[in-house]
């Protein structure tokens, strides 16, 4: 049995982090049976969440818990797909992973009220004495780490640009098309669903959350996909994007 370890709903999603939802996602395109458990990044073999235990085996990181399964399990999430849109593909992943999603954390870490409102309740745990400095040491880490990959020397405005300038390219290559190559899912769909509902939650308000909803195929995108994989979870539909926004 596959465990897949998660840090849970939160933020108005069924899973708060957009890589636990990916792996989420593809697992149940794979039709694999698992259950999930909540966990913490300094229990994971790489400090980082998701991973999951596969009969024993430990496997951290969402894209390498895929190849587990795929490799495993002898499936493939790209089935369907020629030589050059499996290329097309993982540039899409790569540029929804390592451009966008950097915004979006932005967005939730950087500004104070969204980060008051959820990532600052990670430490709930801890003695109320102790919260304080450590919610301090959760901010200083994200920045670092934001400043790291550039987005964090960059205005918020800069860093609203380049979320939008992603948004717009997923946009234009998503078409009118139920999923990103058509009428099936790739594994690429589940990478795309995990960032953009984490933007667009109404959990949290941020100029690139109102860039987003703009974009009415992503919209329409997120709330079927949501409905679809979590069809008992509750979506509230984008409000339309204020004039200028």
């Amino acid at each position: 049995m596959i465990t897949l370890y998660c840090f849970g709903p939160m933020c108005g999603l069924p899973e708060v982090s957009p890589y636990v939802t990916k792996t989420e996602v593809q697992l149940k395109l794979l039709g694999l049976p698992y259950t999930k458990e909540r966990s913490r990044p300094d229990q994971s073999p790489k400090g980082q969440l998701p991973f999951i235990d596969d009969d024993g085996a430990r496997i951290a990181d969402s894209y390498f818990i895929r190849e587990h399964l795929e490799r495993k399990h002898g499936k493939d999430l790209d089935a369907g797909l020629d030589a050059r849109q499996r290329a097309e593909a993982w540039a899409l992943e790569r540029m929804i992973e390592n451009s966008f999603a950097p915004t979006m954390v932005y967005s939730r870490w950087l500004i104070p009220e969204n980060f008051e409102k959820g990532p600052a309740h990670f430490v709930d745990g801890a003695p109320e004495e102790l919260r304080p400095k450590l919610r301090e040491e959760l901010v200083a880490r994200v920045r670092e780490a934001l400043r790291a990959v550039g987005v964090a020397r960059h205005t918020d405005d800069e860093v609203v640009a380049l979320g939008a300038r992603s948004l717009a390219a997923l946009s234009e290559l998503l078409g009118d098309k139920p999923y990103l190559f058509g009428a099936r899912p790739a594994g690429v769909d589940a990478a795309a669903f995990g960032a953009l509902a984490g933007i667009l939650t109404p959990f949290f308000d941020s100029p690139l959350r109102r860039k987003a909803e703009g974009f009415a195929n992503l919209t329409a995108y997120t709330a079927r996909l949501m409905k679809e994989f979590y069809p008992e979870h509750p979506w509230e539909a984008p409000r339309p994007a204020r004039p200028g926004a």
